[in-house]
């Protein structure tokens, strides 16, 4: 089912801002706002957080605004833009190694899913992430075979608590 109205619009929007799957200069700037915002937790609900990693290339802490999506006790962050997105090639680097913000640090290691078991938590992500909707090419109501189908184009990593690390700290 295709969006109509305002929300076509609103597609049309998001998609406009992260042409090729990179975010243009509106896009960086509300990015911007939003890691702040994620990450201090203020007006923001408890899924929006602020994922902190090295940067493969840069060695320094790179961070971006994401969405935690919970799916039968675990939480997950999907990378809505797919593959080639920077905090996903980031993560990789890092071994998984990672911090989120909402209000406080938490050390975690992000581990990733194998595209067979992607589906539910891509349905999942969209009912709590509708800005991710223009990005994922599936109707958050459609069947699971319809995520299933799209599950490859989208990395999803469990977030797992770095209980060394938060000792350590």
């Amino acid at each position: 089912m295709a969006p109509s109205g305002p929300t076509q619009l609103l597609h049309r929007l998001k998609r406009w801002m992260y042409p090729a799957g990179r975010p243009n200069a509106v896009a960086r700037v509300l990015n911007a706002v939003a890691k702040v915002q994620h990450g201090t937790g203020l007006l923001a609900p408890a899924e929006w957080v602020t994922l902190e990693v090295v940067g493969r290339r840069s060695g320094r802490v790179v961070s971006a605004p994401l969405v935690v999506a919970e799916h039968e006790g675990e939480r997950y962050l999907v990378a809505m833009l797919g593959e080639s997105t920077n905090w996903v090639r980031n993560v990789r680097a890092a071994g998984g190694r990672a911090v989120l913000r909402h209000g406080r640090r938490e050390r975690v290691r992000l581990v990733e899913v194998p595209v067979t078991e992607r589906a539910p938590i891509l349905r999942r992500y969209l009912a709590v992430a509708p800005g991710a909707r223009p990005h994922v090419a599936v109707d958050r109501c459609a069947p699971l075979a319809e995520f299933a189908r799209v599950a490859a184009d989208h990395p999803v990593f469990r977030v797992v608590a770095d209980a060394a690390a938060e000792r350590a700290a």
